[in-house]
């Protein structure tokens, strides 16, 4: 049986500064405990973090090569990520037992494909076209100089008691160098790029207002 309508409102937070990576941490968890007993909204939270490592249940100590930024377990599914400034986090917490537009209730799966669809949506305004890839986690891009492709999005979430938490990552103008000191999401065969990287000179203000359009074609 479905549940019924949440009587909250989702909340839509844009964080001011930057958010230390472990008191988004708890955060969340206190927000999505608020959520499982009735007494809290549904949220996105947009973020932006100081650099920084996090490893998802996955993840490979080989593939961190190099720990030049503070390393997090992060708890959520995948491999490593790094999130720092110009890349928007997106935070998102979700009470599965309901459905959100075309996601219907307890489907993690139709979940997920909901947050690539988000982000595909929000990137198509700025005319670029990012892809799912069979095999490879994150949204891509094409590589005009090498002819191969490389990650512009990155999905990491996790599930508690059907409410959701982690979410996306959004590279709108980080140092792309930063993540040289990991595999991201364990694919060491491709790039990594950002909306400025294409040639998007967009700011986080522009990028945040595409994600914000974008959400209620998907999830209603």
């Amino acid at each position: 049986m479905t549940a019924p309508p949440s009587t909250h409102p989702l909340e839509w937070i844009v964080a001011e500064g930057r958010t230390p990576y472990a008191e988004a941490l708890s955060a969340m968890e206190d927000h999505v405990a608020a959520i499982r007993a009735g007494t809290a909204a549904e949220r996105v939270w947009l973020v932006e973090h100081d650099p920084t490592y996090t490893a998802g249940t996955s993840a490979r100590p080989e593939d961190l090569h190099d720990a030049r930024f503070p390393v997090f377990a992060a708890g959520r599914g995948g491999q490593w990520t790094y999130h720092g400034p110009g890349q928007r986090t997106g935070y998102v917490m979700l009470d599965l037992n309901r459905p959100h537009g075309g996601v219907p209730p307890r489907d993690v799966r139709a979940y997920v494909h909901g947050l690539e669809d988000w982000l595909i949506r929000a990137l198509d305004r700025f005319n670029v076209t990012a892809e799912r890839r069979e095999g490879r986690v994150g949204l891509w891009v094409a590589n005009r100089a090498t002819g191969g492709e490389d990650k512009i999005a990155a999905i990491g979430v996790r599930v508690t008691r059907w409410v959701t938490w982690h979410g996306v990552a959004l590279n709108v103008d980080p140092d792309l160098s930063h993540f040289g000191g990991i595999v991201p999401c364990g694919i060491s065969a491709h790039g990594v790029t950002s909306l400025h990287a294409q040639g998007i000179l967009a700011t986080m203000e522009e990028a945040d207002a595409a994600l914000a359009s974008a959400w209620g074609e998907v999830f209603g």
